[in-house]
């Protein structure tokens, strides 16, 4: 039984500090995600479930630390306090990885506490935290991030690294619930289906014209396009990054309620649409799909005819809310 009850008991465990996130609970844990349909963790899965505020104040931490874990925290829940200085759109960090970044199966982020520095295959070089910080900012917040060692860069780092708490640096089991995990790709997809799909199940809360929902001032629902959403070099542009997400956690409070047809088809028509151009841009698309069609846009529609209307999608060369394509701290590595 997918129960919205369940989900919203899981969430508010979650972001509550009560029920089951405590390590004695990991069974009742396990049990509420496979009752709403999410697979139980094979037998060489890392399951952590992460610390919470509460858990913070109870520690015996020291106190200006515990305020800077607490200042990251407020930073990833309302990102958009930082519009206009590192956010140039309206998403916040907890609009994709949900649960306050504790979500199972929505990217969770602590794992990236304990697995960086890594290689990443987006920008070709060993990333450390503070970098694979900077690329939201840079991709999925249409962004300039905030500098590395900075007062908020380091309690953003500091809140990830909390919610890691217990678990080893670069752990042999592959992590339960990491990611977005995609279904299958269907045979074919739909961009008409989509379309009704989107509006059947996403327009209530993301607008038929894909804008969202702000009230005074502050996102309620983020963008899925345009140019208050992120740019066409954010993960979630990749058809089957979106599927995963749409699959697993969408509608909110209804996670695994549509078919993998379905969730794919939505993923298809959300990224059928235009939004801020790729900060690798080279002034030319087809310039810059060969440098990255091959790789991160080869899962993308990026620089492909959209079929409704003969639209190539990202050659334009608009920016958004930002008036830079590029920030600095996007920059090649060496280590030489």
């Amino acid at each position: 039984m997918k129960s919205p009850f369940a989900y919203a008991v899981l969430a508010g465990s979650l972001l509550c500090s009560t029920g089951i996130v405590a390590s004695d609970h990991t069974e009742d844990y396990i049990n509420t995600l496979t009752e709403l349909g999410f697979p139980a963790p094979e037998d060489n899965e890392l399951v952590h479930i992460p610390p919470t505020l509460e858990d913070l104040e109870q520690s015996d931490m020291h106190p200006e630390l515990k305020r800077v874990i607490r200042r990251g925290h407020d930073l990833f829940t309302n990102t958009q306090q930082l519009r206009g200085e590192n956010v140039f759109n309206n998403m916040n960090c907890s609009n994709c990885h949900l649960g306050e970044g504790r979500m199972p199966f929505s990217a969770p982020v602590w794992p990236a506490a304990v697995t960086l520095p890594g290689y990443r295959g987006k920008n070709d070089h060993v990333n450390n935290l503070e970098e694979r910080i900077a690329g939201c900012f840079t991709y999925s917040m249409n962004g300039k991030p905030p500098a590395y060692g900075s007062d908020n860069m380091v309690a953003i780092s500091a809140y990830h690294q909390w919610l890691a708490k217990g678990v080893k640096m670069y752990p042999e089991k592959p992590v339960y619930g990491r990611g977005f995990p995609a279904p299958e790709r269907p045979e074919q997809l739909s961009y008409a289906n989509g379309k009704q799909l989107f509006n059947d199940n996403c327009a209530v809360c993301h607008g038929e014209d894909g804008q969202g929902l702000r009230v005074d001032g502050q996102t309620v629902f983020p963008a899925p396009w345009g140019d208050g959403s992120n740019n066409w070099g954010a993960g979630i542009v990749r058809l089957v990054t979106a599927a995963g997400f749409i699959k697993n956690n969408m509608p909110l409070g209804q996670p695994l309620s549509l078919t993998d047809q379905e969730a794919w088809n939505i993923a298809y028509y959300m990224n059928s649409q235009e939004r801020p151009q790729d900060p690798r841009y080279t002034g030319d698309i087809e310039e810059t799909l060969e440098k990255y069609g091959p790789t991160f846009h080869k899962h993308s529609l990026y620089g492909q005819t959209r079929k409704s209307d003969g639209k190539v999608l990202g050659d334009h060369s608009n920016t958004g809310e930002k008036d830079f394509l590029q920030p600095e701290s996007v920059h090649p590595r060496t280590f030489e």
